[in-house]
């Protein structure tokens, strides 16, 4: 798996206890990695990142992204192989209300990490993290394209593509050279679902919060279709970009989308409405209600062109529609029932991985 690439490396990763930093966490885990996580607390309660008790599998820190001196000290003392950079303000709805923090987070955040990237003496590989979100949307029909202008209508949306610009400013200025130590790039995605997910305003975690307490969930945009990917979809094109960057520089500098085939696409609705058959409602209506309150504007469609990631990466999804569902679907009712959360997550991770060997995926070798 990844060529065996993570075995036994250090492995850094900012953000470790949200909702894809914990999955991450766990699937280095599982891979042989050291894993050293650095993150300002717990963002959600519940909290995948205590349900799965990582911190007993993890070198666990504390710690503010924007605080840049205890960051070079920690990449001073880990010393890390790898990074992965996902620590942010990553929801929509939050940016309207702490405009100043999301973009403090996510735009010094990430200038403070390549910064200290800038003082390492020593190979590291690093995969900074962004958004689909960080494209300006035009709500055309066709995927976006990592060529395509960034920018946005939100303010989180404006952040990520702040951070994208930060991170190729810093690339050219200080990394963009034959001898350079450091290998960075970075991966944008969205419309990410999985299980353990309890963040305010996802769709998913709403519909579980609410379902738990057999209450209907409340939707916006019944209509606004997203290309839904299982989380453990672009962890593996992240992985499977820090693989190939620390075996050719010449990836280095560039940006990879990560998603699922556009034929995948789904709307809220429909989405809704396939998670709730395994929660046995007599009928989908019963599972949700459609609400005139939209305080904050949401595209109608939003998706991404990842040929690039196909054709220098060899990286595709794994997943199918129908399989993603099930996987959200049966981590939530094995958690609510009581499951091992941890056990269950690397039983996931296990068949994910499984499933793509069976289809031969390249980074599954």
């Amino acid at each position: 798996m990844f060529n065996s690439n993570y075995h036994k490396k250090k492995v850094l990763i900012t953000g470790h206890t949200g909702f894809k930093g914990s999955w991450l966490s766990s699937w280095l885990i599982k891979l042989g990695a050291e894993v050293v996580g650095y993150s300002e607390g717990i963002p959600t309660t519940p909290s995948l990142f205590n349900e799965l008790r990582l911190e007993r599998h993890l070198d666990h820190r504390i710690g503010d992204i924007r605080d840049l001196s205890t960051l070079i000290a920690l990449f001073e003392e880990v010393r890390p192989n790898f990074v992965f950079h996902l620590a942010a303000q990553s929801i929509v709805s939050t940016s309207f209300m702490k405009p100043i923090e999301t973009i403090t987070t996510n735009v010094l955040g990430t200038a403070n990490v390549l910064e200290a990237l800038r003082q390492v003496d020593y190979p590291c590989v690093a995969i900074i993290v962004t958004s689909d979100k960080c494209y300006e949307n035009v709500e055309w029909l066709w995927g976006y394209k990592e060529t395509d202008h960034l920018g946005g209508r939100d303010v989180y949306s404006g952040s990520k593509g702040a951070a994208e610009v930060i991170f190729h400013s810093y690339f050219h200025s200080f990394f963009d050279k034959s001898d350079s130590l450091v290998r960075l790039a970075t991966g944008r995605a969205g419309n990410v679902i999985g299980g353990g997910d309890w963040a305010k305003d996802r769709i998913v975690a709403d519909c579980m919060r609410n379902w738990a307490a057999k209450l209907p969930v409340e939707i916006r945009s019944p209509r606004s279709t997203r290309p839904w990917q299982h989380v453990l979809e672009p962890l593996s094109g992240y992985l499977s970009l820090g693989d190939a960057l620390s075996q050719s520089a010449q990836l280095a500098g560039e940006s990879f989308n990560f998603g699922p085939r556009s034929e995948k696409s789904r709307t809220v609705l429909e989405l809704i409405t396939d998670l709730s058959h395994y929660w046995n409602f007599d009928a989908p209506e019963q599972a949700y209600k459609v609400t005139s309150d939209i305080p904050f504007h949401e595209a109608g469609l939003l998706k991404l062109n990842c040929d690039k990631a196909l054709f220098q990466l060899n990286w595709e999804s794994n997943l199918e529609y129908s399989e993603n569902v099930k996987f959200v679907s049966e981590w939530y009712h094995g958690f609510y029932t009581s499951s091992n959360a941890f056990d269950m997550t690397i039983r996931q991770i296990e068949q994910y991985e499984l499933e793509a060997k069976q289809k031969k995926l390249a980074w599954a070798k």
